[in-house]
């Protein structure tokens, strides 16, 4: 079964948009594997759209790639990731056109999943720009998942129709194995602070095989690329990187991974949080914030594998703040003969034994994640 944890990969949309190429695919393969992505458990790389031509192919109606920028095909590119362990990603879209106007897959999905398959794809992204007027939704992805599984080929479908339609109560019945439910992330804190918020209510509907998705990361990119926006600093992605390991989120990376720098690198790759991103029983989080005062300052509280946990402590405010954490909250009282034992993940910091509350000082933009177990005092 696919996706028995959030997938981890790469996509090309948020640094490079339409400007993308075989060398580009190729290079950014050497990267991820040379930069420790794959090791750390990165698998996908992902082009996104403006990959084919402005028109099918007038004999055989299948979608084909552009030869100024694939040259050689699409199988070449396929092949040269694979050889490499990577698995290899593509896109479409349910409507007429893409979201860039290129052709859609609107009443050609079982063609162009088998075209699809012929080029060695092994993950599908399927966006939602220009369906015609009055046709389902749900019903344009259903078609896919469909034609999917009957391409001969095991493909990851990743669904990306921006939440529309209560997407999360009908994507996992329709063969998703992922599903975006939040509209476009911009390279700016707000950005990632205000989608990861938006969907702590809909992470009950995340669970193996089928994940919701807060979007691309911007981890790394620093106001270049083409999401564009003020770019953030290290300590912005560090909070963005940590809402969407303890969320659970899908990991797509979107910033240039041939030109990381050292923190970048460091954090895309730091095994405690994407340990809590995969974990197995991949569970939502709990908000545990007790804080009426300012909205700004945020706890949240994950049950893991193993009889542990992990708490995120998450100052979003333009200060440095108190964080308070009430136990209770989680459902541990005071009186009950056990205490929280914490340990920090980015510092090693072992905190506890905690039996009511901890109320750590949290920087500007900044955030806490431990990982806890159960201990009796």
């Amino acid at each position: 079964m696919l996706a028995m944890t959030p997938p981890m990969g790469y996509n090309t949309w948020n640094t490079f948009g339409t400007n993308i190429s075989a060398d580009l695919i190729k290079e950014t393969a050497d990267a991820m594997v040379d930069e420790g992505l794959l090791d750390a458990g990165y698998k996908y790389l992902v082009i996104d759209d403006c990959w084919s031509k402005r028109q099918r192919d007038p004999v055989t109606d299948k979608i084909v790639p552009d030869e100024n920028k694939f040259p050689k095909g699409m199988n070449d590119v396929s092949d040269y990731v694979h050889a490499k362990g990577l698995k290899f990603g593509m896109y479409s879209c349910a409507g007429v056109r893409t979201c860039a106007d290129y052709p859609g897959s609107f009443d050609h999905e079982f063609l162009d999943a088998e075209t699809f398959a012929e080029y060695g794809c092994d993950f599908l992204k399927y966006d939602f720009c220009f369906k015609p007027e009055g046709i389902d939704g749900p019903l344009l992805y259903r078609r896919m998942g469909m034609a999917l599984k009957a391409c001969g080929r095991e493909i990851l479908f990743s669904a990306c129709n921006w939440g529309s339609d209560n997407v999360g109560t009908w994507i996992r019945a329709a063969g998703a194995h992922m599903y975006r439910s939040t509209g476009d992330i911009v390279d700016n804190f707000n950005s990632a602070k205000d989608i990861a918020l938006s969907q702590v209510q809909n992470y009950c509907y995340s669970a193996p095989g089928c994940f919701n998705d807060m979007d691309m990361l911007t981890v790394g990119m620093y106001g270049k690329g083409n999401v564009g926006s003020s770019g953030c600093n290290d300590t912005d992605y560090k909070t963005q990187f940590s809402l969407w390991c303890l969320f659970g989120s899908p990991l797509m990376i979107g910033c240039d991974v041939r030109k990381m720098t050292p923190a970048t690198k460091a954090l895309l790759t730091n095994r405690d949080l994407i340990a809590l991103n995969q974990d197995p029983e991949c569970r939502g989080v709990i908000n545990v914030t007790t804080h009426p005062w300012s909205n700004d300052l945020k706890v949240f509280f994950r049950h893991l594998s193993n009889g542990e946990y992990a708490i995120g402590f998450f100052n979003f405010s333009d200060h440095d703040a108190v964080v308070p954490f009430y136990t209770f909250n989680a459902g541990l009282v005071a009186g009950c003969g056990r205490a929280l034992q914490l340990k920090e993940l980015f510092t090693g910091e072992e905190v506890g034994p905690i039996k009511d509350y901890y109320n750590p000082t949290v920087a500007s933009h900044d955030c806490k994640i431990f990982r806890a177990q159960v201990v009796r005092v």
